[in-house]
């Protein structure tokens, strides 16, 4: 679904700023660049702020008009920092435009065009989107850059694309900030009553105290990471326990 999210630039002067646009794109899972009469292109500083992006920046394709960039597109959605007199559907909120480009990216090609730098999008290209949008920002300072508009549309595209059940998306998590199993949790316990017992803190078997420390360790719900410190934390106290059972 991603692969059928096109970004448009159209005309960018900065070479920077395509680089930019493209490590915005791609932190954001969207592969597809489209440039329209690049002011410069291929540049070294495109590659450069790409940092990690080279490959959209390489693999972007330059047309000569807008309207070939758009040819097999089935909704095209113009970003403009101010409306225009055009009497095209406009999408107050980024996420509500961004739900429904995903909706149709299911199974066609869709776009977002970016205008250039100073000037946005003329009159001519919006006729050539189906929707409007602008990101709401400071009235009194609502200047973003290239990049950064991008970012944003490209960020809340990939929200509504995680977000549908069929996305199959999972966060990433360090194998330390896990939930640790069910066995793991067994043995730390039966470690924790082990050294309870020893160290005298229980003299007899108290299953009302273990159950309420076993419950009070549930509702902290330890990462993988902190059972092991719990873990290192009983172990040193047995080593230091006088006649310590092996």
């Amino acid at each position: 679904m991603l692969s059928n999210i096109r970004v448009v630039l159209v005309q960018t002067f900065h070479p920077g700023n395509i680089g930019a646009s493209a490590r915005a794109m791609k932190t954001m899972g969207l592969s597809d660049l489209v440039l329209v009469n690049p002011h410069q292109f291929p540049d070294q500083e495109a590659t450069r702020l790409a940092a990690g992006a080279e490959d959209l920046v390489e693999n972007a394709r330059v047309v000569g008009t807008l309207g070939e960039a758009l040819s097999d597109c089935v909704q095209v959605v113009g970003a403009s920092a101010r409306l225009r007199s055009l009497p095209l559907p406009h999408f107050d909120e980024p996420d509500a435009m961004a739900r429904a480009l995903v909706e149709h990216a299911a199974t066609d090609p869709v776009a977002l065009v970016f205008g250039r730098e100073r000037s946005g999008l003329t009159n001519d290209e919006i006729r050539l989107c189906s929707h409007q949008v602008s990101i709401p920002a400071n009235p009194e300072y609502g200047i973003l850059n290239l990049s950064q508009a991008v970012q944003v549309l490209a960020y809340e595209v990939f929200k509504a694309w995680r977000r549908r059940p069929e996305s199959g998306y999972l966060p990433q998590r360090p194998e330390e900030e896990r939930a640790p199993s069910r066995e793991q949790l067994g043995h730390f316990h039966h470690h924790l009553s082990r050294v309870m017992r020893e160290s005298g803190f229980l003299t007899q078997p108290h299953a009302r105290t273990e159950a309420q420390l076993q419950a009070l360790f549930a509702r902290a719900q330890p990462s993988r990471k902190e059972l092991s410190l719990l873990r290192g934390l009983l172990a040193s106290v047995e080593q230091h326990l006088p006649d310590r059972k092996e």
